[in-house]
């Protein structure tokens, strides 16, 4: 599995922290920026992480700003984009199961690291249900 994440300068933290996570767990990153917590605009970094998935060269993104609203606003401008704010693991459980989320966003100022690497496993880890009724749902999307 091969995973994008990128940040503005509000989550830059948190995705240092994320990487090193997914590392331990043996997942290929790559960090699509921003490299430093000096203040940048968020839906640049929303783009690189969904043209990644739209380019097949990423399974799944992560996106983390201080509240991870504006960075899923970004990533669903983005044809094909299904991102998701997720605060809590039920939601990035229901996501990926019920809606096939590509994308994972969330708020390092809402959630601490802990709780976000329970998230992103969760999100990394359920697959998609396929059932029919969530098929014929996301056929509705385009």
């Amino acid at each position: 599995m091969k995973i994008t994440i990128g940040s503005d300068h509000g989550g830059y933290e948190l995705k240092l922290q994320i990487i090193e996570h997914l590392k331990e767990r043996g997942i290929e990153i790559n960090d699509a920026g921003c490299d430093s917590p000096a203040s940048c605009d968020y839906p640049v970094y929303a783009k690189k992480v969904a043209a990644a998935i739209q380019n097949k060269e990423a399974d799944l993104g992560i996106l983390i700003c201080g509240t991870g609203i504006g960075m899923s606003m970004a990533a669903n401008k983005e044809e094909g984009i299904r991102a998701a704010l997720c605060h809590d693991v039920f939601s990035a459980e229901a996501t990926r199961s019920h809606n096939n989320a590509n994308i994972l966003c969330m708020g390092a100022r809402v959630i601490g690291p802990g709780l976000a690497e329970m998230i992103v496993d969760t999100f990394i880890d359920t697959p998609f249900s396929n059932d029919e009724r969530h098929i014929r749902r996301l056929s509705l999307f385009s």
